[in-house]
Order: structure tokens, then sequence, then C-alpha cells
């Protein structure tokens, strides 16, 4: 029996749904909807869009419920990948992962902190926001240090404190929305926000109802994390498929009630002006609409809940994303430093560190969301490669006996790659320098993958 220091099963189903739930729920959830209202122009359309963004991650979720309980190994969509595919596949998945899907991904949610509390602490100077983005990164990535446990736990109060001010600022604007507000307002336009050249209202269009979707996946990315994570979870077969579930579905409701919430709480054309790439000065619209209903005081419990909401995603974030990495090197096709385990800690601590330290760098680069922007296209392309895999490893081993199998199969991983694809093709039309780009990235690792594999070949 070997005695080197692995990874043990310390995470049971709670923590499995708060790193769903903790890892989907971000910045988006407050910041989203002007720019999906600007997009659409209507309130009901901006709910259906969350509907449908948040159907298709469900369906996401179902496929990698099977998938993760199948390989319940530490590097989710690696591990999918390289059994589905080859090891080539998965390593361009790892490498886009480990510089650039995880480490952008927790630099943003260092800065989207620092930025919030510059609302609690107007004072504050950019390079302090800086500073203060790169010392949460680099707290949370020494906790993460510690053991999964502690790491876990830290997720639990997260995503419960989340909840709990997600919920209660809903509530809030339903209970004291305006006087005169009806069902029948959610199917007005925004004629008086959007006028396009010559001051003629705009109409929905199919750039603006892909724009809308985008918006909302972005707000629901994440619910792919967990597995990352899955070497650490005990009873995967039953906690990885009820965690992913639970956890996709808990998101959907609480999406589309707070931006119900909004939509009570404000006129429609005051959402279209809120924070937004169209309107940068302007108060998000959650604060916007807090402040309309509770008053000036509810800023500062506002900032709070953003606080809490991005300090939640990046500690998931940091929890699952290094688990890539270590999971490639133990394959033998990343440094292999990476797959060093703590001995009393029994994470890879390494890998953590290394993912922290980078992250970091990014977030007093700048230069994160522009790097977030190119792997979009790039995530997506690997989640409907996963989707599709399913169908070959049940050819593989469709005599293997499982605890969970993906519900309606085959339509269920069918729709989630038709869908994936037409979002990729409406990626592609939209921005074809940021996927061009985006795919430079993966590119950028095939010679090491091969530098990698020879390597190993000879170690052999």
């Amino acid at each position: 029996m070997s005695q080197h220091p692995h990874l043990e099963r310390h995470l049971g189903l709670r923590s499995a749904t708060s790193l769903v739930i903790g890892s989907i729920i971000g910045t988006g959830i407050f910041l989203k909807t002007a720019a999906m209202t600007q997009a659409v122009h209507s309130p009901l359309m901006v709910l259906l869009v969350w509907c449908f963004a948040g159907a298709l991650s469900c369906t996401g979720a179902l496929v990698y419920a099977e998938l993760g309980a199948r390989y319940p190994k530490a590097g989710g969509e690696f591990i999918f990948l390289r059994e589905g595919y080859n090891s080539f596949i998965a390593f361009c998945y790892g490498w886009m992962r480990f510089w650039i899907g995880s480490p952008a991904s927790i630099a943003a949610y260092g800065v989207g902190c620092a930025s919030f509390a510059g609302g609690i602490y107007p004072n504050l100077s950019a390079n302090e926001k800086i500073m203060m983005a790169q010392g949460l990164i680099l707290g949370f990535t020494l906790l993460n240090c510690m053991t999964v446990v502690v790491g876990g736990w830290v997720q639990d109060v997260l995503t419960a404190l989340k909840i709990l001010l997600v919920v209660g600022l809903g509530l809030s604007l339903v209970v004291y929305a305006p006087e005169g507000w009806s069902l029948a307002s959610l199917g007005i336009t925004a004629d008086a926000g959007m006028t396009g050249e010559g001051g003629d209202s705009v109409g929905l269009t199919m750039s603006g109802l892909g724009a809308a979707m985008l918006a909302a996946l972005w707000a629901f990315d994440g619910w792919n994390n967990m597995p990352m994570a899955a070497g650490e979870i005990r009873n995967p077969q039953r906690n990885i498929p009820l965690a992913l579930i639970l956890g996709t579905l808990a998101c959907l409701l609480l999406y589309v009630g707070i931006n119900f919430a909004y939509f009570v709480a404000l006129p429609v054309s005051e959402i279209v002006t809120s924070n937004s790439s169209s309107f940068r000065d302007a108060l998000p619209v959650a604060a916007k609409a807090a402040k309309n209903i509770l008053g000036d005081s509810a800023a500062t419990w506002i900032g709070f809940a953003f606080i809490i909401s991005a300090l939640g995603a990046m500690n998931g974030s940091i929890l699952t994303g290094a688990r890539v990495p270590y999971a490639m090197a133990r394959d033998g096709l990343f440094f292999r430093v990476l797959a060093n385990v703590g001995k009393r800690s029994h994470v890879p601590v390494v890998a953590v560190v290394v993912q922290g330290l980078w992250a970091s760098v990014l977030a007093g680069s700048g230069s994160f969301d522009q790097l977030t922007n190119y792997v979009v296209f790039s995530s997506w392309i690997f989640y409907a490669l996963c989707a599709w895999s399913l169908f070959r490893l049940r050819k593989k081993d469709e005599s293997g006996e499982m605890t969970f199998r993906c519900p309606w199969y085959p339509w269920t991983p069918s729709v989630f790659v038709v869908l994936a694809l037409l979002l990729l093709a409406q990626t592609i039309a939209d921005d074809p320098v940021a996927t061009m780009h985006g795919v430079g990235i993966i590119a950028a690792g095939i010679p090491l993958f091969f530098w990698m594999k020879r390597g190993h070949h000879h170690a052999k």
C-alpha cells in the first residue's frame, strides 16, 4: 500500500452543492440584467432568456452528472476528455484552464471585490484596490492550502450568506414594491431608454437575443467546476449528480426570482441605464433597485452582498481549478511538481499556490477581462466535446452498472451539443477576432504537449 500523500474524500453533499452554487453565482446576478434588457428591450424576454440559459445549463449539468459519476477523479473535464477521446484533447483543455480559464476568473472576482469595496470606502485609490484584490486572492489561496475541509467549510459559509443576501434583497424589493406595479408591466418594452439612429425605437433582433443569451450564460458559467474536485467528494456516485442537479436548479430559481424583483422595483428605462458596457458610470442594477426601494442606506448593504458573492465564487474557483493541473501532472502531461500533495493537508499545494500567484499577476495587469473573453469560445468547444463524449463512453462501456444515468438520453446530450454549436456560431459571428485569439492560446500549448509526451515516454 502506497504511503505517498494523496487526495482524501472529505467533502459531503452539502459542500459539493455549495461548490456548484458558489461557483455559478458571482457578480453576474447583480450586473447582467442591464445589458440583457438593452439587448432584448423587454422584461418578459429577459426573464425568458434567463430561463432558457438556466435550462441549457441544467442540461449540461445532467450530462456532467453521469460523467462525474463514471469518473469521480480530480480533474473533471480533463478526465472526461481523456477517457472520451485522447490525452491530446484533454491537454488542450487543461492548458487553457491552467493559464486563462481559472486564474483569469479568480483575478476578475478579486478585482470585483475590491471595486465593490470602493463603493463602501470611496477614498480607496486604484493601486490600493489592486493590492486589495491581490491580497484577497493570496489569502484565499493560503486557506485552500490547509485542507480541503477548510476550503469546503469556507465555501459552505460564503454560499449560505450569498443565498440569504440574494433572497433577502429579492423579497425586500417585492414586498416594498412601488404602488401601481402589475404583472402586465412585464410585457412593456424599453423604448424610453433604447433608441436607434434618428431616434427610432429598436426591436428584438437575433443579434440582440444572442447577446442577451451570452450574458446570461456567462452568469450561469461555473456549473462545470465542481467535478474538478470529484477526487475529494465522499460517495461520489451519489453526491456528484445530486449536487450538480440541486445546485444548478437552485441558481436558476435565484436568478429568475431576483430579476423579477428588479423589474418590480425599477422602471425598464432605469434598468437599461444601469451600469453596463454602455453606461459604465451608472449604478449596477441591483444597487439602483435597492436604493429606489430601500433608500440611500441600502448602498452599504448591497456592496457587502457584492463582496460576499464574489468571494464565494473566487474560493470555489481556487479550490476546483487547481485540481486540473494536478490531474495533468499526474498523467505526465504537465510539470510533475504540480502533482505534489501536502503530507498533512492532502491537497495539491503546489498547484494551488502557482494558480494563486498567476491569478495575482493577472489581477495587477488588468488583462483578465480580455483574456476571459478570449476563452469563452474555447470553453464552449470543450463543453460540447464533453457532452458528445457521453455517446462514445456509453458505447465503450454499455455493460457497466451505473448509479446515475443521464435522464432522457440520448436527447439530453444531443440538445446540449446542438445548442452549444449554435452558441459557438453566434460567438464567431459576433467577435471573430476574440475567437481566433482563444484558439491561438490553445495552439500555443501544443509544442509543450509533444515535449511532455516524449519526456514521459522516455521516463518509462
